[in-house]
């Protein structure tokens, strides 16, 4: 009688018999990997021991002869993730966030473009959409607040309330945590980004470039209000990054840490831009717009130490000429310690028998320029109320007619 070898047949069907009970879109991609180099190992043990010639490095041959893709781990963590992550539910609760918005997408606005280039999982287009949101806002409110502010003064205002700088504090205000590094392991709860310069892709920004950008920093060319309007971003600077004097003399270190200063907080202001962004997509108009004006325009701003005149009684000479006043008048209100070490003088300004405005100082030029320059801050200041109508009032159902706010000439050149 014939033996027959029934351990190799046995091994096979045993080995598709446990294959086929386990569907394929339940094994893992990396499971799949070293389930076919687990499986090849023993077949090649066997013809090893089945062969009359000992072959040490067959074995190490065949395997790198197998074409196993390499496993690359995930730039971020998987959407699922977010499901189970306590950094996140307790991050929505404390900002008071709709149920209409998925912890996924919240997930997704604390994933920077540095740390994931795909922007189906990062927040570039996010942040995009919560930047235009959060400047539109912003400067109808103070365009409507205050009319006659200059240019310059509103771009800076704009900066105060919507800047990278202002929204990073917001953000940091809010609670966000920063890992220390992308990966497919961290938590989705904390902002993740990049801090190398080079990688992933960066935020888009609106505006133009310049032909004359290389000249403008090489040779510090003035930029008028005008194109500043036109050309430059919401913030009237240029959208083209700087280039460094190569004869400066900060060292490389400095350098390389105000980059990363700056990483840092472009990352942080790009997630509430995300999160404004995300809530216009799942909750509407109405949710974007109170939660700018609690988070956002509810913070203070001093306008007042925006401004910095040069000339400040020939500017309000020409305010009155312009407006038909009365050519301004200096005049002493009150004065205390003439002739000792501290005196102090009150002097006014007036317009006919108007008041413009009054300061203070150790002597009458000094209290003179005071006076003026209040007297246009008063001026540049005024604002209808800070319960003013603005364009956006009138998108709500059933909104009252609109009136017309005041529109000023501008400021005095």
């Amino acid at each position: 009688m014939k033996r027959v070898r029934t351990l190799r047949c046995t091994g096979q069907l045993l080995t598709a018999q446990a294959r086929a009970a386990i569907p394929s879109y339940h094994t893992p991609i990396s499971t799949s990997f070293k389930t076919a180099t687990a499986a090849a190992v023993p077949r090649l043990q066997q013809s090893r021991l089945q062969s009359t010639s000992a072959t040490p490095s067959s074995l190490e041959a065949a395997v790198d002869d197998l074409d196993i893709p390499e496993y690359k781990p995930l730039p971020s963590p998987l959407p699922a993730r977010a499901l189970t992550s306590p950094k996140l539910a307790a991050l929505h609760a404390r900002l008071s966030l709709p149920s209409k918005l998925p912890l996924q997408t919240l997930a997704r606005c604390l994933v920077d473009p540095s740390a994931d280039a795909n922007p189906h999982f990062n927040n570039a287009n996010l942040a995009l959409t919560g930047s235009s949101l959060i400047s539109y806002h912003t400067s109808e409110r103070l365009v409507v607040a205050y009319p006659r502010l200059p240019m310059a003064i509103l771009f800076e205002a704009m900066r105060s309330y919507a800047g990278p700088a202002s929204l990073a504090k917001i953000a940091q205000q809010w609670g966000v945590e920063m890992a220390a590094a992308p990966g497919e392991e961290v938590d989705p709860g904390l902002l993740q980004y990049s801090l190398d310069p080079k990688a992933g892709v960066v935020h888009t920004r609106w505006g133009y470039v310049r032909k004359e950008a290389a000249h403008i920093d090489k040779f510090k060319w003035r930029r008028g209000t005008s194109s500043r309007i036109v050309y430059d971003d919401e913030f009237g600077d240029t959208v083209h990054k700087a280039t460094r004097n190569p004869h400066d003399a900060t060292s490389a270190a400095d350098l390389a840490s105000a980059d990363r200063a700056d990483i840092r907080q472009n990352a942080n202001a790009a997630f509430v831009r995300a999160l404004v962004g995300a809530l216009y997509v799942h909750g509407g108009r109405e949710s974007v717009r109170s939660f700018v004006d609690a988070h956002i325009l509810a913070r203070r701003v001093d306008l007042e130490s925006l401004f910095s005149f040069k000339l400040p009684t020939r500017e309000l000479a020409m305010l009155c000429a312009r407006e038909g006043f009365e050519a301004p008048v200096a005049g002493l209100l009150s004065e205390t310690g003439r002739h000792s070490r501290t005196p102090v003088f009150v002097v006014g300004i007036y317009s006919g028998q108007d008041k413009l405005g009054e300061g203070t100082g150790a002597s009458l030029d000094f209290a003179r320029l005071k006076a003026s320059m209040n007297a246009l801050k008063a001026w540049y200041l005024y604002s209808p109320g800070a319960k003013s109508r603005v364009p956006s009032d009138m998108l709500s159902e059933g909104a009252k007619p609109w009136q017309p706010v005041h529109i000023d000439m501008g400021e005095v050149i």
